[in-house]
């Protein structure tokens, strides 16, 4: 019988074949209480299971260095290197201490319950990728847990390729198309497979940031994640559709579904490969509008896929990435640097925009001194506040960043700001930034200076800004939630989260307007900057320049070319000013 599941839609596009099951992982761990005496073997036994993780990680990260890009892109070894992180973070070490030796936990239980303390920090967290984070907490204790236990890898075997109806659907003279189910998929378990083996992936667990959907994107594979129960409802060898576009996984689909998902995936792949021949072409519209289409990355391996979209610069270059997960050991100015002009030269001449550091609060460097008092992290002690608030880091940064402007046009992006005295402050540490290389002897490039317009007060006071900065760029996902007063994170009011909304619409046309009127840059680096649904209607609010990940350009760019940004100009206005925006957008 045909059914569907529904999800999230993190990675666009077809997948038919058969469903390859991936057991759970969870473990079923005993609960009893140790004698005083039993704490220090109880003790070893959770360093043993976690050393013997850390190897098996080490020698998956040694077998990457034998495969191609495509068969593990690097945001897998990224991920690995979040794990081996975890797996050394001091406060589930301590805390399973804690357990063991003051409750006289045996070791799975106080490994779980320790488990439970760090997810429940990970819950609060205002950050959706730090939020999603809370699913590699999960995996190493599993991998530990398992260990313990004497658990084999809950990978499923590969089904079988028995011939159905829906098989001669298919070319015979071609496998049959595997796509992989699971709970959840830790980046070790997808480094047991090759891209070429599956065709796509559902979970039941994730979000828009959740690894799976990194990685997914990264190999340009459909994938749906956040589908609740998929993977109990789906059977070992059923035939399933994943429809990357839509969110959707239809399981055991007619004939006649197969055969029109068949079309449409034939149909997505001529796409893809029209979209590749568009990536020399200028993004220009049919009225002569020539359009910047530039990369958001998060770390300097970034940049040749970047280059390969057919980016012309980086927008958007999240450096907090180089201080996530680091326990306290920031990097010094000598690192930044380093990987500052590694981005740089990987832009081969490009210009690159660096965002100072978009930390705090929610999203904190040391957990290990993470402040509880604030109930409202998204209104607390981030972004540029965390840095002014600390400007010892901040210039560190500040000399790295001006350095490695030395080496190419680097563009410095100042995050969260909403204040006047913040603005002559920032600038204030800039220019001792630049002296105390002076003093230094270090030379040092000239560098644009923008500010991130994602607070109201800050689209509302935008010729003060303007007063002080090259360009601006909206940042249009806090935009969106501090305009409506939706925390993304709480799903009772998620579906509130509307980018379509009227005093969104006019914040974002009032900015582009008034930087179009003074002759200052101006760009969308958010989430709105990839949505081809968006891409007419910024245009015809004057947008010209838009940063958005490098998977999402040449969708974008086709968009752009089929444009008439003059004729747009009018029906945009409309939308801006419309009751029910997505009405006219739609239409």
């Amino acid at each position: 019988m045909t059914f569907s599941v529904h999800g999230l839609a993190v990675s666009r596009g077809v997948a038919i074949g058969r469903a390859v099951l991936m057991a759970s992982s969870r473990v079923d761990v005993a609960h009893y209480f140790i004698e005083p005496q039993q704490a220090e073997a109880e003790i070893e036994r959770i360093r043993v299971g976690r050393n013997a993780v850390v190897d098996e990680i080490h020698r998956l990260q040694a077998s990457i260095a034998q495969m191609g890009p495509k068969e593990a892109p690097h945001e897998l070894t990224a991920l690995l290197d979040v794990h081996l992180m975890l797996l050394q973070d001091e406060e589930l070490i301590s805390g399973v201490k804690h357990w063991i030796t003051e409750r006289s936990y045996n070791a799975e239980w106080a490994l779980t319950t320790q488990l439970e303390v760090l997810s429940r920090q990970f819950d609060e967290m205002e950050d959706q990728y730090l939020r999603e984070r809370k699913a590699d907490l999960e995996q190493v204790a599993e991998r530990i847990l398992r260990y313990m236990k004497g658990v084999p890898s809950p990978v499923a075997p590969p089904p079988s390729k028995r011939k159905t109806q829906q098989d001669l659907l298919l070319d015979d003279s071609m496998d049959v198309p595997l796509v992989l189910l699971a709970h959840d998929l830790s980046p070790a378990d997808m480094l047991q497979f090759k891209q070429s083996v599956f065709a796509g992936f559902v979970t039941d667990v994730g979000g828009r940031n959740s690894h799976t959907a990194i990685v997914a994107r990264s190999m340009d594979i459909p994938a749906v994640v956040g589908a609740r129960s998929a993977s109990q409802l789906v059977r070992q060898d059923d035939w399933v559709i994943i429809d990357g576009d839509s969110g959707v996984m239809i399981v055991d689909p007619s004939p006649i579904i197969l055969a029109e998902y068949g079309f449409k995936q034939r149909q997505g792949e001529l796409e893809r490969g029209r979209l590749q021949r568009l990536r020399h072409t200028p993004a220009i519209t049919m009225d002569g509008q020539k359009v910047e289409l530039l990369a958001n990355i998060e770390l300097p391996e970034d940049a040749p896929a970047a280059l390969k979209a057919g980016a012309v610069g980086v927008g958007l270059f999240r450096s907090e990435f180089l201080f996530m997960g680091r326990r306290g050991d920031l990097p010094d100015e000598d690192e930044q640097y380093d990987a500052y002009v590694r981005a740089v030269k990987g832009m081969e001449g490009l210009p690159v925009t660096i965002r100072t550091i978009d930390v705090g609060a929610d999203k904190p460097i040391d957990e290990s001194v993470r402040d509880e008092a604030h109930l409202n992290p998204a209104l607390g002690l981030r972004a540029i506040r965390w840095s002014l608030a600390d400007p010892a880091m901040f210039l560190t940064q500040l000399r790295a960043i001006l350095r490695a402007a030395a080496h190419g046009q680097v563009n410095m992006l100042i995050p969260m700001l909403a204040h006047a005295s913040e603005i002559r402050q920032t600038i204030s540490l800039i220019d001792y930034a630049k002296a105390e290389l002076d003093n230094r002897g270090i030379p040092y490039g000239p560098v644009k200076l923008g500010a991130m317009i994602e607070i109201p007060a800050a689209a509302l006071t935008l010729k003060i800004f303007l007063k002080y900065f090259d360009f601006l760029s909206l940042g249009t996902n806090d935009l969106i939630q501090y305009t409506l007063a939706i925390d993304r994170a709480d799903e009772s009011v998620a579906h509130l989260y509307d980018p379509l909304h009227p005093a969104v619409l006019r914040l974002v046309a009032e900015t582009i307007a008034e930087c179009n009127r003074q002759g200052k840059g101006v760009s969308v680096c958010g989430e709105m900057a990839g949505d081809t649904a968006m891409t007419r209607l910024l245009l015809g609010l004057g947008l010209r320049s838009f940063s958005m990940h490098p998977a999402q350009i040449l969708a974008v760019k086709q968009e752009i070319l089929r444009a008439d940004a003059v004729r747009l100009a009018p029906w945009a206005a409309q939308v801006v000013d419309a009751e029910d925006p997505a009405a006219l957008l739609s239409a």
